[in-house]
């Protein structure tokens, strides 16, 4: 790869999809790229970097793609979610109690192990949810995670990583060597193709935003610029959650940390949360605690 086809590959890759490679990453690209090269019938990256010169948007599509998709495992990094059940639903539960709905985005939720931990999660806490509406948004730039996610179709490895075996019998169905996801808790699930770039307040307000471990790839303007707007998709008690190498400190004054929970933000402003939900529902959710 020439350094002219590693420029105009950061380039690309900056403008469709926020990722700010340094100039020492030619060895990750060329690990992501070589093997699509190949798929598309051409021996190399600096003919694939010829058809996106040519207009060819399917490869482009294709490249961000496979450069966007990242590692994902149930229950990752256990903590968010220990504050998802300890801290932000018993919150939530109080702060909603006259609506009797939450809603809850999982950015850049990949290929489903993260909002279906939080499916999981709520269906544990059983009769607390009762009576009440719940919807998980999942979104992600790539299309094929979110078929993936839609499936709800995890291999055995993939079950094996961060899954307790107990909620893996319960909520799991065996086939051969693959196991998918219940149906309930699929349906818990809606998903929606979403460029972080781009505009999101079409998906409303939020109670609770994940948003882990993708802000880590964009520079600390688009950073900035990013938490600006979710800010403005997030009820005034919110939550925001961030990946552990993440934070606001430093960057932006729309959300505050929580005070010794770590990843857990809350928004700076004193806007009052959505009476009854007002405006914030749209008419799909699942009921949680059925």
């Amino acid at each position: 790869m020439t350094p002219p086809d590693y420029e105009y590959l950061r380039k690309l890759l900056k403008d469709h999809s926020g990722l700010d490679l340094s100039a020492d990453k030619q060895y990750l690209i060329e690990s992501r790229l070589l093997p699509l090269a190949r798929k598309c019938g051409v021996p190399g990256i600096g003919e694939l970097v010829q058809k996106m010169k040519g207009g060819s948007s399917s490869i482009i599509a294709q490249v961000v793609e496979a450069m966007t998709t990242n590692e994902t495992f149930f229950f990752r990094d256990k903590v968010p979610f220990e504050h998802f059940r300890d801290t932000i639903m018993p919150e939530a539960l109080k702060a909603r109690a006259n609506r009797k709905s939450i809603r809850i985005w999982c950015a850049a939720g990949s290929t489903g192990q993260e909002p279906y931990s939080l499916a999981m999660s709520l269906k544990e806490m059983g009769a607390a949810l009762a009576g009440w509406r719940v919807e998980i948004i999942a979104t992600d730039l790539s299309t094929e995670v979110l078929e993936k996610s839609k499936s709800g179709v995890y291999s055995q490895f993939e079950v094996q990583r961060g899954l307790p075996i107990q909620l893996l019998v319960k909520y799991f169905k065996q086939n051969g060597e693959l196991w998918q996801i219940s149906p309930e808790l699929r349906a818990m699930v809606q998903h929606r193709q979403l460029n972080l770039l781009h505009d999101f307040s079409q998906l409303g307000t939020f109670d609770v935003i994940f948003c882990r471990n993708v802000l880590i790839y964009f520079d600390q303007e688009t950073k900035i610029n990013i938490f600006g707007r979710l800010a403005k998709v997030m009820e005034g008690d919110g939550f925001l959650v961030l990946g552990a190498a993440e934070t606001v400190v430093g960057l932006t004054d729309v959300f505050k940390p929580f005070p010794d929970k770590r990843g857990l933000y809350r928004p700076s402003g004193g806007r009052a949360a959505s009476p009854l939900g007002a405006g914030s529902m749209p008419k799909i959710a699942a009921m949680a605690g059925r």
